[in-house]
């Protein structure tokens, strides 16, 4: 079982990456993806924790922003976490997250809540990727509702008016960075309409063009008229075609490997990056 798409606490997720190796070792996984949002913090410890059995996959779901502000996530797998252009790309999204949570926070505490900077700090890990989630989380510690989900649905949501938009590099430039580090690109969750707005199918033409190898098509949040449109692109692009989980732990509903990319579409995109640099453990 392969899943290309999952979340540690060094993000928005709520297991350690040991934590997350251990789970997915015992749910039978045979290779799974760490992608934390915009960081490459956890790489080291999953891999320390690497189990027999179980490859690893490291990459990053790097946030993006169309032109015309609609928000993208693309799995940048396989890079070389040195190559300078990409980590300079993520620290500046990273720093521009305090920014903008600074400012949804104003907003809640005009409107009434009894919220501060420290109360989200008190929820985000050492070392973690700053984002939304936190903040939902320290609202439910302070009891005004009892999940993530509710806490999107009420205040947090992109149509709702304590939201900022906020810096990421356009899909195109992400793609070009992920693909200069010798990385592979693959869009996320392209066609979720729960989450905002989504681009059209006609965007992919420019995506290809910057070097975009595949599609995470198998999600939850993806419909079967979203999966089979997203199948017919595809196939237009010669595209390799993902399914993928997005485990956030206890932060979502969603399972690990409840959706999964098929051993001959992960060869192919292993093929594309310039390395091979799945991690397999070593005997101990």
């Amino acid at each position: 079982m392969i899943d290309l798409h999952t979340h540690s606490n060094f993000s928005d997720g709520t297991d350690s990456p040991a934590e997350l190796i251990n789970k997915a070792h015992a749910a039978g996984l045979t290779t799974l993806a760490l992608t934390d949002h915009d960081t490459v913090a956890g790489w080291d410890e999953a891999t320390e924790r690497l189990r027999p059995g179980l490859s690893l996959v490291l990459g990053s779901e790097i946030s993006c922003q169309t032109e015309d502000g609609i928000s993208v996530h693309m799995l940048g797998l396989l890079f070389d976490r040195e190559n300078e252009a990409l980590a300079t790309m993520m620290s500046a999204t990273r720093d521009n997250r305090i920014g903008r949570m600074h400012k949804i926070i104003a907003r809640l505490t005009a409107a009434g809540y009894e919220i501060s900077m420290e109360d989200v700090e008190a929820e985000l890990s050492d070392g973690a990727t700053l984002g939304r989630p936190h903040l939902a989380d320290a609202l439910i510690s302070k009891g005004y509702m009892k999940s993530r989900e509710e806490v999107f649905a009420e205040v947090l949501h992109n149509d709702s008016p304590f939201y900022v938009a906020h810096y990421s590099p356009t899909p195109e430039v992400a793609i070009a960075q992920i693909k200069e580090a010798g990385g592979v690109a693959v869009i996320a969750h392209a066609m979720s309409s729960l989450r905002g707005r989504v681009v059209s199918p006609q965007s992919f033409e420019s995506y290809v063009a910057a070097g975009l190898d595949g599609i995470e098509i198998f999600h939850r949040d993806h419909t079967l008229p979203n999966r089979e449109l997203l199948l017919t692109i595809a196939a237009e692009f010669d595209l390799v075609k993902t399914g993928s989980s997005d485990y956030h732990g206890n932060g979502k509903l969603n399972q690990l490997a409840e959706f999964q990319t098929a051993p001959e579409e992960f060869e192919k995109l292993e093929s594309r990056a310039d390395q091979r640099r799945v991690i397999r453990a070593t005997a101990r």
